[in-house]
């Protein structure tokens, strides 16, 4: 206990006030970050210090006043201190994690990549022409593997080439070949590590979000639902316009197939009827010649058998009289020689 009292008292107050001003901005924002400054510029720096004034409040300080700071301000929040390390600056802000996130990576700007250091992906040159007129630079281009050649007084790539994987080394020559060819790997910008938010630690990992991905997902999530409730025919706010539409609809449609005579649809079954006898009307005079031929033949056909039935049916009538008229001549000759033999 002594030892650490007496440790306290030698801690200049510059470096206690430090501490305290760090731990004032934790509990008057709702939100802190860790973030890497590594590599930029210190002109590059200000300048993205300005443009996120109205943002965030960004702190620089020596990484065990940080962590001091953060050790002291909640347990919770000693967390961080993981994330503390290399050059390291605080960031403060009312925005939510997603919004900081993306501001920061919008401000990264391409930077050309300095000799020594590791790349941080495959550094690719492209083929077609160059500004450069014929002279040393052909040399240099394919002395750190880049393919060549001069065409029309001028300097030409010729074919695609990965110069550089991910993870080796560039070399001075390949530096300084890349810079003149203006081919810039690197982005430079503050490098968000972790957001700290009402006992919540959210990594890069989390905070990357392709948002038209993301819009997409629930686009097609909420088109799936509300077809899932219409075809079950479940009402809800969204989908009861359609719903009470589609049942007009088909109630409609019963009642004009069904031809009900119903004050609503009479516009519909006449319309359907007038479409009918037009339909009728069309193919009544768009039948054949010789469809025309057959029915006349038909119908005249008819009108002859009708025709040659009518004198049989007139003979048989008059055999029928004469028949008649024979038995009364026999019945009056009867009645004659009945008085003969009556009087003598």
């Amino acid at each position: 206990m002594e030892e650490t009292l007496h440790h306290t008292e030698h801690v200049p107050q510059w470096k206690k006030e430090e501490i305290e001003n760090i731990k004032e901005l934790i509990r008057s924002y709702p939100l802190f970050a860790v973030a890497g400054i590594g590599g930029i510029p210190a002109k590059q720096f200000q300048i993205m210090r300005r443009e996120l004034k109205d943002t965030a409040v960004i702190k620089v300080s020596r990484n065990t006043l940080i962590e001091r700071a953060l050790n002291q301000a909640d347990e919770n929040i000693g967390q961080m201190n993981e994330f503390v390390e290399l050059q390291t600056a605080l960031m403060f802000t009312n925005e939510n994690p997603f919004k900081l996130y993306k501001l920061l990576e919008q401000s990264k700007t391409p930077s050309p990549i300095k000799a020594g250091t590791v790349a941080p992906k495959d550094i690719s040159v492209e083929k077609g022409p160059t500004s450069f007129p014929p002279g040393p630079i052909l040399g240099d281009l394919q002395s750190v593997g880049i393919p060549a050649a001069i065409e029309q007084g001028k300097v030409v790539i010729k074919e695609n080439k990965v110069v550089a994987k991910k993870g080796e080394t560039v070399s001075q020559k390949l530096a300084a070949m890349l810079a003149r060819l203006e081919i810039y790997p690197l982005e430079v910008g503050v490098d968000l590590r972790a957001v700290y938010e009402n006992g919540s630690i959210f990594t890069p990992d989390v905070l990357s979000i392709d948002e038209e991905q993301y819009f997409q997902d629930i686009t097609t999530a909420f088109q799936k639902a509300f077809n899932l409730s219409f075809n079950a025919a479940y009402p809800t706010a969204a989908n009861i316009n359609v719903l009470i539409s589609t049942a007009v609809s088909r109630s409609r449609n019963v009642g004009v197939f069904a031809g009900v005579l119903e004050p609503e649809i009479m516009g519909s079954l006449l319309g359907k009827a007038y479409s009918q006898m037009l339909s009728l009307a069309s193919a009544a005079s768009a039948k054949d010649e010789s469809v025309l031929d057959e029915k006349l033949k038909e119908a005249l056909g008819a009108a002859v058998s009708a025709a040659t039935a009518a004198p049989q049916e007139t003979t048989e009538s008059t055999e029928q009289e004469t028949e008649e008229e024979e038995e009364e001549e026999e019945s009056e000759e009867g009645g004659m020689a009945g008085l003969g033999a009556l009087f003598g």
